[in-house]
């Protein structure tokens, strides 16, 4: 065993990425939300080649999508405001995830709820009774964005119109379950789900039983400090007997986050072990629900 895990996984993750981070600079575009009136800001990263690609929608957590080193000034992203959140200070989680996807042969969106809507701040823990969030809720606001991010993919030339994933962590997680009760047995939407530790209640999904057609994976950290892995297990297990097929990854010991490159959660053993796990994963994972 190293004598130093943190600085060897964390060596590993920037090894990995490093020789893909020059060449997956992310581009800021822009697309409409399926609620007809918000400008979503986007950073899509692309690989190299000309396509046409899968494709990734990526939907960031509670805490936006931004560096907390950034988020402090982080008042509205759009077109014609200046701010700190912009691609060059995006999250080390996402940009890593952005790369991940790109090296792999998959174009990866990265999509922001908060900025356009006044939140690209974020939020902090414990906050999800703030009336402040209910503009940017995951039941009925952030799914209607990723709905508008499918629309914008699929008709992008460079895109694989069939082939088009989700993954999203944490109040993104959410949504992404929430886009997949919204899909319903619908054939022309989101391929397959990646959602990292979403919250399950009654507060943060639509249902607890999901009737789909899409495979969904849950990856859930066993001591999760901010939303419940048992009732993702639950909520896995009603959707299950429903005909659903939603698997359920539970890494013992990981708390939420901790795929989180950051020194703080990789200090965690478990989480360093969970994150290895994911990023191992999830390529199969999604390459095994390819289409033609």
């Amino acid at each position: 065993m190293s004598p130093h895990p943190i600085h060897f996984l964390a060596g590993a993750i920037a090894l990995m990425m490093s020789s893909v981070a020059a060449a997956y600079v992310p581009e800021t575009v822009y697309f409409a939300s399926a609620d007809g009136r918000t400008e979503i800001v986007g950073y899509l990263y692309r690989p190299a080649g000309n396509g046409p690609f899968p494709a990734m929608v990526l939907l960031h957590g509670r805490g936006g999508l931004y560096s907390t080193n950034a988020n402090a000034g982080c008042t509205l992203v759009a077109r014609s405001v200046t701010s700190p959140c912009n691609a060059a200070t995006l999250a080390k989680r996402h940009k890593m995830w952005g790369e991940y996807w790109a090296a792999r042969g998959h174009l990866a969106l990265l999509a922001d709820s908060f900025g356009p809507r006044g939140k690209g701040r974020g939020f902090g823990r414990f906050t999800h009774g703030d009336p402040e969030r209910e503009d940017v809720n995951e039941r009925t606001v952030r799914p209607l964005d990723a709905e508008g991010a499918l629309a914008y993919l699929k008709g992008r030339g460079d895109v694989m119109a069939n082939n088009i994933f989700l993954q999203g962590w944490s109040n993104g997680a959410s949504t992404a379950l929430n886009v997949v009760f919204r899909q319903g047995a619908k054939a022309d939407g989101f391929r397959a789900v990646l959602a990292f530790y979403p919250g399950c209640g009654p507060q943060s999904l639509l249902g607890q039983t999901l009737t789909t057609r899409v495979p969904v994976t849950l990856l859930l950290g066993s001591e999760d400090e901010e939303v419940s892995p048992t009732i993702c297990q639950r909520v896995a297990e009603q959707s299950r007997s429903a005909g659903s097929p939603i698997d359920v990854i539970l890494y013992q010991g990981a708390t939420h986050g901790f795929d989180d490159p950051g020194r703080r959660r990789q200090a965690d053993a478990a989480n360093r072990a969970a994150s290895r796990d994911a990023l191992q994963r999830a390529i199969g994972i999604i390459g095994a629900q390819r289409g033609n």
